[in-house]
């Protein structure tokens, strides 16, 4: 790819509006100046990752990470400079000549996560190859087909078919990929000797596509049905590949489920194709059917809206079951369960009622959570006797305990008593005490846990670029100067007259320094362009940290005059206070015990003269 000019650069940033690429993958909402939402790079209760529309810069109180549209896809989607402004050029409709131009999902192939994706990739398109253009792929061509997959579905997903012939290894060995590589991929299966073999064989094979669109691991279903063979066979989990993170289909789906404001998780990938020949575009599915709270956190940042559709079976009603426990102890996504009629699976009705009819159902078949549990309490149950009815309501009314809606509680009730012909006085009578149970019950797990002994602060999982110590006088007002330098011309011109002016601390004299070069080049500041200008990553964070955390009034001369009579005063105390640290180091190195002596009561002095300046 050919150098892409900054003005080139320049006219993609400012024909996009970083809240509506950022909003594609996070749920962003409205909070001041500001839109906040869940912070893609970390996992988060709470919403502290922030969208500045009118800086055009994005910033996480609680990670750190900040940036501007670019910065924003390399983090997420990790991809190279370059390709990010590719991708945010098609998503703007930025017309960029071929010179600039590589294939948006074709990685930069200088990590091992990058080859391991190409190799993926590649792999992905010898089994599609197979499966479309030889003999070999008829039979699982002929099987898709039966299925009621269109060629054009087979396309979108990519789907291939694994021969019993093993050809990908000799596949990438002309292309003379790296034995280490292969061993790594989870393509293959080793032996005790070393020797690798195809791990899919006769299996109709599902890239499986990270939330970026790269194929990170397959999922290969058996053409011909076998005791000894599962019936799908996934990839094991690679530096790519984690199953409890990955949704099948959330790359496609995400604008969609972006549109409809709701998801729908289905049980399998064939019911996602399925759902999307269909018509209907916003489908997922878990990597089978225990959801996970990583899975979780990634559908919350997208909406708040998910519909449970899992197969009618018995298998299928505990696993839609199972779900509803986890995602009310999980997440504050409002739920729905679409339950299909006569026991089938979604694959199933769409190709026994057509697309029409599969697009109602998935309307029309939505009922509460509650509605479900209740009516799954039913199962096998003989609710003919009374010890039979007497145990369903003894399950059921501390269902009904966890709705705080009084209408759709009303409702609930009159059905159990006009069902089973009851008093509903006596039924509220009963609710009322289960409530109180449960009421205490958990004011003594609550008192328990108060109790327990405080665990070990756990490291966090994320690397905290936030700044967390407190700031020093000299150091905020360093801060304070630095960004009215940026945002003032008045002040720039103010600050060039001071004689050997300087910053204290290396990092924000370094960041006046990329600033000269910037303004001669630049006749307006803007934060989301400087960034790209400064390319060293901490200095960059320290700008967005700069803009996302101080707001302030109109600059006065007597502000200006306050910021650098302190860097001024403390330059020279802080000058002396690194030399004689440098000294120190150097009399250590020599066993120098008298010099370090004497270096240390000065260092203490100097300290405490900073210390009373700070008090000043």
């Amino acid at each position: 790819m050919a150098k892409i000019p900054e003005e080139v650069i320049e006219t993609v940033r400012t024909a996009t509006n970083i809240a509506d690429v950022v909003g594609q993958y996070v749920q962003l909402k409205k909070s001041g100046k500001n839109l906040f939402g869940l912070c893609p790079f970390h996992e988060e209760r709470t919403p502290s990752f922030s969208v500045s529309e009118d800086k055009q810069i994005f910033h996480c109180f609680s990670c750190g990470r900040g940036g501007n549209v670019f910065k924003f896809l390399m983090e997420l989607e990790h991809v190279s400079f370059p390709e990010a402004v590719v991708k945010v050029a098609d998503f703007s409709h930025v017309d960029l000549d071929n010179e600039y131009r590589q294939d948006a999902n074709a990685p930069a192939v200088n990590s091992k996560t990058a080859q391991l994706i190409d190799l993926h990739e590649q792999a992905a398109k010898l089994y599609h190859h197979i499966l479309v253009n030889t003999e070999m792929g008829q039979p699982a061509l002929d099987y898709l087909h039966n299925r009621g997959l269109t060629d054009e579905t087979i396309e979108t997903y990519q789907l291939g078919f694994a021969p019993a012939q093993r050809l990908l290894k000799p596949f990438f060995e002309q292309r003379q990929a790296d034995y280490q590589l292969l061993r790594q991929s989870g393509l293959f299966i080793e032996n005790a000797q070393g020797d690798l073999r195809d791990r899919f064989t006769e299996r109709v094979m599902f890239p499986l596509r990270n939330a970026s669109g790269h194929v990170a691991a397959f999922s290969g279903r058996v053409l011909k049905k076998s005791d000894d063979q599962p019936k799908y066979l996934n990839s094991p989990e690679t530096a790519l590949f984690t199953k409890s993170r990955l949704l099948f289909n959330f790359d496609l789906a995400r604008p969609a489920i972006r549109e409809a404001g709701e998801v729908i998780l289905f049980e399998g990938y064939m019911d996602v194709i399925s759902a999307t020949q269909a018509g209907v575009r916003n489908g997922i599915a878990s990597m089978g059917t225990s959801l996970t709270t990583e899975q979780i956190y990634a559908i919350e940042r997208t909406t708040d809206h998910l519909n449970i559709c899992y197969d009618g079976d018995t298998p299928g009603q505990r696993a839609t079951q199972r779900a509803i426990g986890l995602l009310r102890e999980h997440s504050h996504l409002d739920l729905s369960v679409i339950q299909l009629p006569e026991g089938q699976d979604p694959d199933e009705y769409r190709r026994a009622h057509g697309d029409e009819g599969f697009q109602k159902v998935m309307q029309s078949a939505k009922e509460t959570p509650i509605r479900f549990q209740l009516r799954y309490l039913r199962r096998d149950r003989a609710l003919e006797t009374d010890s039979e009815q007497l145990d369903y309501l003894n399950e059921a009314l501390p269902l009904l305990a966890q709705v705080n809606e009084p209408v759709a509680l009303d409702l609930y009730l009159n059905q159990l008593a006009t069902e089973f012909h009851l008093d509903k006085a006596a039924l509220v009578a009963r609710l009322k005490q289960v409530r109180q149970v449960d009421g205490a019950q958990r004011e003594r797990q609550r008192h328990q846990a108060a109790a327990a002994p405080t665990p070990p602060p756990v490291a966090p999982a994320v690397t905290v670029h936030q700044q967390q110590r407190p700031l020093t006088r000299l150091e905020r007002a360093e801060r304070l100067l630095l960004y009215r330098l940026l945002h003032d011309r008045n002040v720039w011109a103010r600050v060039s007259e001071v004689p050997n002016f300087c910053f204290v601390h290396d990092d924000y004299q370094v960041i006046y320094t990329l600033a000269q070069g910037y303004f001669q080049t630049h006749q307006v500041y803007q934060s989301a362009q400087f960034t790209d200008f400064i390319q060293e990553e901490r200095l960059q964070q320290l700008v967005i940290e700069l803009e996302t955390t101080i707001s302030l009034a109109a600059v006065t001369p007597r502000e200006i005059d306050d910021y650098l009579s302190v860097i001024m005063d403390e330059a020279p105390l802080e000058a002396q206070l690194r030399e004689k640290k440098r000294a120190l180091s150097e009399a250590s190195r020599l066993g120098d015990t008298d010099q370090q002596r004497q270096l240390v009561i000065e260092i203490v002095q100097l300290e405490q003269q900073r210390q009373a300046n700070k008090q000043v």
